[in-house]
């Protein structure tokens, strides 16, 4: 059987800084602190996940923002990232089905082109822990200029999954392509 090994040539070939910004939506959480760039906040367990497995990968956390559901927040929040020159920003939360869920309403705009297979994969992953309540997440990802911009549900199960299986495998692949 052939083996397509083009994806190892580029890995080979990629960056090997690649720089992160991480953004959690929540109005409960934003309400409480009130944060665009501090630390992760003790409740905000997804925002932990993130900063751990990404700096545990030997990828630098640029950026952290806590934001409430409010589109022209995430939205100008992401352009200011991208202009900042950071190479992939991972968003946590706001991507469900309730009428405050914001996020993509305010980033897939933005897309430049748009990565549909990690939202399919993402979905077929999340089969096996949440049946299929899985059909209710609207993880997405796109390209926002030469960013990488992966929206994520805010659990952190669902947080872990993404960047372990997903999005820290292929960071380096990604950011050489784009």
């Amino acid at each position: 059987m052939f083996r397509n090994d083009t994806p190892a040539q580029h890995r080979k070939n990629a960056p090997t800084m690649v720089k992160f910004a991480i953004i959690t939506v929540s109005t409960s959480r934003y309400e409480t602190y009130g944060s665009v760039s501090a630390p992760p906040q003790a409740d905000d367990i997804s925002g932990t996940v993130m900063m751990d497995l990404i700096s545990g990968s030997g990828f630098e956390v640029m950026a952290y923002s806590l934001l409430p559901d409010n589109e022209t927040l995430i939205a100008g929040l992401v352009r200011n990232l991208v202009r900042s020159g950071i190479n992939i920003i991972v968003i946590s939360g706001g991507t469900g089905l309730a009428p405050e869920d914001v996020t993509l309403e305010a980033v897939e705009p933005l897309f430049d082109k748009t990565i549909p297979g990690f939202g399919e994969l993402f979905r077929m992953k999340s089969l096996e822990d949440v049946g299929t309540a899985t059909i209710l997440s609207r993880a997405s990802a796109g390209i926002v200029d030469r960013c990488a911009v992966f929206c994520l549900p805010g659990s952190p199960a669902a947080v872990e999954l993404a960047m372990n299986e997903l999005i820290l495998p292929e960071a380096v692949h990604i950011v050489k392509h784009i």
